[in-house]
């Protein structure tokens, strides 16, 4: 599957608990609740902390980039592509993530919601 102009994409149903997942969204959202495990450099943060992605991503790994719906995690997703890295888009991001069914936790750890 490809999101707009050929961003590689994966559907929720296919990531496992395993699978490193970068998490774009704003400190706000991230607090509400997010996937258990992922990192999360918001997209307004994401240059200037390229590095810390780069320390904590698996080697050779690939990137699955979230956010909310899918348009900042499509861009991010681009944007580590051209990088050279494996990336890709979770299409329908964190509404998807949740409506699946998937764990959704607030900044400390209790059950949260998508916002």
């Amino acid at each position: 599957m490809s999101f707009g102009s050929g961003i590689p994409t994966v559907g929720v149903d296919a990531l496992s608990s395993d699978d490193f997942l970068l998490d774009v969204r704003e400190a706000d959202e991230w607090a509400a609740g997010h996937a258990e495990g992922a990192l999360h450099i918001p997209m307004s943060d994401f240059v200037a902390r390229f590095g810390e992605l780069t320390e904590k991503a698996p080697d050779g790994g690939r990137i699955n980039v979230i956010c909310r719906s899918g348009g900042r995690s499509a861009q991010v997703t681009a944007y580590l592509v051209q990088q050279g890295l494996d990336a890709v888009n979770v299409d329908g991001g964190m509404q998807v993530w949740e409506a699946a069914g998937r764990p959704v936790v607030d900044g400390n750890g209790a059950p949260g919601t998508v916002i």
